[in-house]
């Protein structure tokens, strides 16, 4: 169950590794993960832009019309799950690389379950202050890079320095594909599809 996952990878994370790795789920079950965790962020970020508002320091309270808090919600959530996917082509893509031959399967397993704690960190958008959202979000990151260099050697089938290695260039294409997404964003948000706010 996705759920069980979820609880491992923050109880016992090399251990839950493990045991996903001898699973070995299908592609509908990684996909289905991924499609229920990214709900989290997108919900929380609709709550906290249409009805709480965001807060920047001592500034007043920033609120979206419901609308254009739904649009992006929708967007992010689109976003994100594309984002995920390609990952995990990445992932796939470098392997012969680092001498590991993972199915696609794999690989999105690895993305999605790597990226959950990034995307749970979306819960601090009930306390929608701009700090404390970033906090959090820095703290799940920190996580997801911390499962990302524990599940590789795993998951892939290879020697833990030969996994640094990999790991390593796959947080430098996470990071560039994060940077993709914030250039999309603000070429969109400067050709017209910019927040309406209250």
């Amino acid at each position: 169950m996705i759920l069980n996952h979820i609880w491992g990878l923050y109880a016992h994370p090399v251990d839950e590794w493990k045991t996903i790795d001898a699973r070995h789920e299908s592609l509908r079950f990684s996909l289905s993960h991924i499609l229920i965790v990214a709900l989290i962020p997108c919900a929380f970020a609709y709550y906290a832009g249409a009805h709480a508002g965001f807060s920047i320091g001592a500034r007043e309270v920033i609120v979206l019309t419901p609308q254009s808090a739904l649009t992006l919600a929708v967007t992010m959530y689109f976003g994100i799950v594309a984002g995920v996917m390609a990952l995990a082509y990445l992932i796939h893509s470098m392997a012969k690389i680092f001498g590991a031959a993972p199915s696609y399967t794999q690989a999105l397993e690895l993305a999605a379950y790597t990226a959950t704690p990034v995307l749970m960190s979306g819960i601090a958008a009930l306390y929608p202050e701009l700090w404390f959202v970033s906090m959090a979000f820095l703290a799940g990151v920190a996580y997801s890079v911390y499962l990302l260099y524990a599940g590789v050697p795993i998951l892939m089938h290879i020697p833990e320095e030969r996994g640094f290695l990999y790991s390593s260039s796959v947080v430098t294409a996470g990071l560039i594909l994060m940077v993709i997404l914030m250039v999309i964003t603000a070429m969109a948000w400067t050709n017209g599809f910019a927040p309406t706010y209250l």
